[in-house]
This record gives structure tokens, C-alpha cells and sequence, in this order.
């Protein structure tokens, strides 16, 4: 083995012969034991899932990971106030414009630094959330919690408590207010 100092100031090279090659195979790095391969990020387009989407960048860079971000449309089947409504047309535009902003939200966090696509999916979000997670073999879901308490937590229970309940894989949960482990990305765009 060779140690030259390189054109860089405080920097070195280091030349290595084929004996040497053999030692540095036999001393690997302990291999990390998580494979993280898929990453389910559900979006409402709050700040809190936007908070959870940059915590999501990280660990897919890390593990080399996919990303799939995951905004469901829930509709409410009351009657309006001046009789039927369509709700078949209603849900076609919620389902489109959604996807149109969770293409642009992709491209404005994400842009191409990781493979991501992005599903609109209709119905209960806990449902679709651990629904999706399964059929998309999801190896982690990141997500926030908006931290209800008192009777609005009673009447409409949590979204993330009943993911982490019904889910097929561990879920890491975001709150809007917390200690803060993940320094935010500069945007790949600009």
C-alpha cells in the first residue's frame, strides 16, 4: 500500500496492490440490518405531510429506496343543501386534481434525486393507507399526525393510529411539533 499526498490541499491517495485488495475485502463494514426498499408516504398537502415527505427523502437516499407518495380522496356522501349531488363527478375532479398536485409536489421536493411515483387512491384513509401498503409490499410508512386531542379526537378517532393499528409494516410517525432528528434538503431544482 502507497499513501501520496493528491493535488488537493489536506487531502491523499492511496494505492493499493492486489494483497492488499484481499484485506480490505475480508474486513467488510457489518452490512445494516434494515432493508428498506419501498417507502409509502401518505400526503394530504398539510404542512405536517410535507414535514413527513422530508423526513421520507433521507431514508430513501440512504437505503437506496423508493418512494411512493399516496393521497386519498374522502368523499362525504351527505346531501347538499339544494338536493342530489353528483358525486361520481365530484370524485373524477378531486381524483384528478389531486394527482396533478401530487405530481407537482413530487417534482418540487423529490424532482429526480430518487424513484418515486405518486397514486390517488378513493375512500377511508386509514383503509386505503394500510390497503395500498400491502398490495405495494411497502417496506415503511412515514407519515405525521396532526396531534387532535379531546373530542375531536374521540368522534373522528386519528388517521395515523389506525394506520399504525391496521398496517402490514412498521410505521414511522412525523409531528408537527417535535424534536427535530433531519435537517431539510435544499430543493433539487433550484
Amino acid at each position: 500500500m502507497k499513501v501520496k499526498p493528491s493535488q488537493k490541499p489536506g487531502g491523499i491517495v492511496v494505492e493499493l496492490n492486489p494483497q492488499d485488495e484481499k484485506l480490505l475485502e475480508k474486513s467488510t463494514v457489518a452490512a445494516t440490518p434494515f432493508k428498506l426498499k419501498k417507502i409509502l408516504v401518505p400526503v394530504d398537502f398539510s404542512e405536517c405531510s410535507k414535514k413527513a415527505l422530508q423526513y421520507a427523502i433521507p431514508f430513501a437516499k440512504q437505503f437506496n429506496a423508493s418512494l411512493t407518495l399516496l393521497y386519498v380522496v374522502q368523499l362525504d356522501y351527505s346531501y347538499g343543501e339544494f338536493g342530489a349531488v353528483d358525486y361520481a363527478g365530484m370524485e373524477k375532479d378531486l381524483q384528478q386534481s389531486g394527482a396533478k398536485r401530487l405530481a407537482e409536489l413530487a417534482g418540487e421536493e423529490i424532482g429526480g434525486i430518487i424513484q418515486s411515483q405518486t397514486v390517488v387512491k378513493t375512500g377511508r384513509p386509514a383503509t386505503e393507507i394500510a390497503e395500498a401498503a400491502k398490495k405495494l409490499a411497502i417496506d415503511l410508512i412515514i407519515m405525521s399526525t396532526h396531534g387532535h386531542t379531546g373530542l375531536k379526537h374521540v368522534f373522528l378517532g386519528s388517521t395515523t393510529e389506525n394506520v399504525v393499528r391496521y398496517a402490514p409494516c412498521p410505521v414511522l410517525t412525523v409531528r408537527e411539533q417535535e424534536h427535530e432528528f433531519v435537517n431539510p434538503l435544499p430543493n433539487p431544482l433550484t
